[in-house]
């Protein structure tokens, strides 16, 4: 890679560290995967940079990428099981990591855990279109490039999404009203 190219990359690419990460951690739902699938998307990025369109969405580019990576690991181990130690617990996304920034207060920690919780209950394409354009606000065009599939599905993945999301967020609210 020329020195040129690998400044653009560093300028272009790297700002979007963050967003891909979250993305991945939200998909992978552990920080450990996150982190390798974040790696490799990005070393992806970085070999194939000489590809990728000068004045287009990077972001999406990348997110393209990401998701990729996810859904080939996701049949690959589908494909080969592996065995998790009984003492190994899932963590649930979003509780112990925080934004020094902004340190949520324990009521407004407890809303993101459960928004975080009913997000990974939803079905992987359901959630990855939740991902791309409500969280990381992609237009449909962009998150349906990414997805690999037609506008008309991203729009009927997010309706369903959206849906399913505002049931489980209304149970809870319902769970969680206390009287005035």
């Amino acid at each position: 890679m020329t020195d040129d190219l690998r400044a653009r990359f560093e300028a272009e690419a790297l700002p979007h560290f963050r967003a891909v990460f979250n993305v991945a951690r939200r998909l992978t739902r552990r920080d450990e995967d996150a982190h390798d699938l974040t790696q490799e998307a990005f070393f992806r990025a970085y070999r194939k940079f000489d590809t990728f369109a000068p004045g287009t969405n990077c972001k999406a580019w990348l997110f393209t990428i990401t998701y990729s990576l996810f859904v080939n690991r996701y049949h690959r181990d589908r494909r080969d099981p592996h065995v998790v130690p009984l003492d190994q617990h899932d963590e649930v996304p979003g509780r112990g990591s925080t934004d020094a920034r902004h340190v949520p207060t324990p009521a407004r920690a407890a809303v993101a855990a459960d928004v975080e919780t009913a997000l990974a209950e939803l079905p992987e394409e359901y959630r990855a279109a939740i991902l791309l354009v409500d969280v990381e606000e992609l237009s449909y065009e962009e998150a349906a490039a990414a997805l690999g599939c037609p506008v008309g599905t991203i729009r009927s993945r997010l309706f369903r999404a959206r849906k399913h999301l505002a049931a489980s967020l209304r149970d809870y609210d319902m769970a969680h009203r206390r009287p005035r």
